[in-house]
């Protein structure tokens, strides 16, 4: 039989999230496969629109719901259940949005989660990282049970434009949880590139010495259009907000351009970085880790290099 596979569409109510199209590269991986984008919103439309276009996608549903215009995951993941009916496969991007929603959705489904698919062998045969990417295990699971899994967006190119899928629109009879509610949402608000889909990324570490010190490193990030990122012990110091922590508790990304500024190279935090294709790092310390895996390394008072730095750019 061939595999059907419903990916849950990211989104922020307009505008689709790369990471979706990341999961359709993974999900093209499965020969055969008939993939379907799923958009679950108040008003799906303009989502729908943009997930019809990416290459490789078969068809795409939405699901209008007003109930849908908060992506909380105790109401969604009834849905992609009932979505999920006919399909072999159900995956998400491994963000913040699909952690929190894809282990309720295999619970619900009575299997267990494949989290972090940073490579497809088959069908049913994935490959993930383990030890905070140290090894990689091959997992296999048994052919006749609907799998669930969260796509490691770092391992993944985005699959292009170019397609025309058909939209439908599907009318679900799901009873929907009264026991979680939305109330609000307190998010940083940026002109900067989304740290998880940005090319470039400016990160600082606990050298940075206070919240102050971090705003050297947003200048830079505006001067070449950067996002900004940080270390696990610069977010533990408060130096920067919890949504910029990069690393294995934080956001693995993968940009084109990754600049390490006053960071050690703790193992946790290579872990989120591993996928960079270029890595530049600025340590005073030259025995740091990060020095290890960096492509370009400058050894000397970040306060000094960075400002330099700007200055050549211009």
């Amino acid at each position: 039989m061939a595999a059907k596979i419903l990916i849950v569409a990211e989104h922020d109510g307009a505008k689709l999230n790369t990471s979706t199209a990341k999961s359709v590269a993974c999900a093209r991986g499965i020969q055969g496969a008939e993939i379907i984008v799923a958009v679950f919103a108040a008003k799906p439309d303009a989502v729908a629109a943009q997930a019809a276009q990416l290459a490789g996608v078969t068809k795409v549903v939405t699901v209008e719901n007003a109930a849908n215009e908060h992506a909380l995951a105790a109401v969604l993941a009834p849905q992609v259940v009932a979505l999920a009916k006919d399909a072999t496969h159900v995956f998400a991007a491994s963000t913040t949005f699909g952690k929190d929603l894809m282990p309720r959705v295999a619970a619900l489904l009575g299997t267990a989660q494949i989290s972090d698919i940073m490579a497809v062998e088959s069908a049913n045969r994935f490959r993930r990282p383990i030890y905070a990417g140290n090894a990689i295990v091959t997992v296999e699971t048994d052919p006749a049970s609907k799998i669930v899994g969260t796509v490691r967006s770092a391992s993944f190119e985005a699959a292009p434009a170019g397609g025309s899928a058909p939209v439908e629109k599907a009318s679900l009879n799901v009873e929907l949880p009264t026991h979680t509610r939305f109330i609000s949402v307190s998010a940083a608000k940026s002109d900067r590139p989304d740290l998880q889909t940005a090319s470039k990324v400016v990160s600082g570490g606990r050298a940075l010495g206070s919240a102050d010190g971090f705003k050297i490193l947003y200048s830079l990030a505006d001067k070449i259009g950067a996002a900004v990122g940080a270390s696990r012990a610069a977010v533990d110091a408060g130096y920067a907000p919890n949504e910029l922590q990069v690393g294995q508790t934080g956001k693995i990304i993968a940009p084109e351009l990754y600049v390490a500024i006053g960071i050690s190279g703790a193992i946790q935090h290579l872990t989120g970085i591993k996928d960079a294709r270029t890595i530049v790092a600025i340590n005073k310390d030259g025995e740091a880790p990060i020095f290890e895996v960096a492509d370009i390394g400058l050894v000397g008072d970040l306060f000094q290099i960075v400002p330099e730095l700007e200055k050549l750019i211009g």
